[in-house]
């Protein structure tokens, strides 16, 4: 193994409960009266993809919305909370980025986000984990096909010149775990406060990431 890839931006610090929080804002502001509780937002994480999930959400209801300016909204709203949550990253991230590192491992970052909540996140969590600790980071303007499509992580292998099977991804989303797993790349799951109920299918479930535990990734 030489490489970790982090699959999300909630696999570096959990804003699940912000994302939800920006959603239900961004739907008042668009007056549509919805609002996701708990329960129902973690059902929903079942598949990737925010706009989608608004847009299927409409369809249930029998209503016709703009989904993309309602996920514009939620992205720009997220963004802000981004900017002033004391957010820490996840247990176990900053030690691993650092043994990766001291072991001579690349490090990245394989979204599916926007550039921009990349950029807010990191810049939120700085300088505990900056942009400067991956060689590479994968956004949406990456690929043309979003997770749970392997094109994320098949782009971000190439780019690090490695095998899939020399690298191990960090997800913590079902979506993730497909897309590292179409990929050949052998996956970790970290799940979120809000995805921490999930059947992961057999993947192995961490609640806190250890650098040498990642190294048997590649025995799964």
């Amino acid at each position: 193994m030489s490489a970790v890839l982090f699959g999300s931006i909630s696999s570096v610090a959990d804003t699940s409960e912000l994302q939800r929080d920006a959603f239900n804002r961004a739907f008042a502001a668009h007056g549509l009266g919805w609002r996701w509780d708990r329960d129902q937002y973690r059902d929903m994480l079942d598949t990737s993809g925010g706009r989608n999930r608004i847009a299927e959400h409409a369809r249930s209801l029998g209503q016709v919305v703009d989904a993309q300016a309602v996920h514009d909204t939620k992205s720009t709203l997220f963004q802000q909370s981004l900017s002033t949550a004391r957010l820490s990253p996840r247990p176990g991230v900053v030690d691993t980025i650092k043994a990766a590192r001291a072991k001579g491992w690349k490090v990245g970052l394989v979204t599916s986000t926007s550039h921009a909540n990349v950029v807010a996140l990191l810049d939120s969590l700085a300088p505990a984990v900056q942009a400067d600790d991956f060689d590479v980071v994968v956004d949406a303007d990456s690929v043309a096909r979003p997770k749970p499509e392997p094109d994320a992580y098949i782009f971000a292998v190439g780019s690090l010149s490695q095998q899939p099977g020399e690298c191990v991804a960090v997800e913590d989303n079902l979506g993730g775990v497909h897309a590292a797993r179409s990929a050949d790349v052998p996956c970790v799951a970290f799940p979120n406060e809000n995805t921490a109920g999930h059947d992961f299918g057999g993947t192995r479930v961490v609640e806190r990431l250890d650098f040498e535990d990642l190294t048997s990734a590649s025995g799964q």
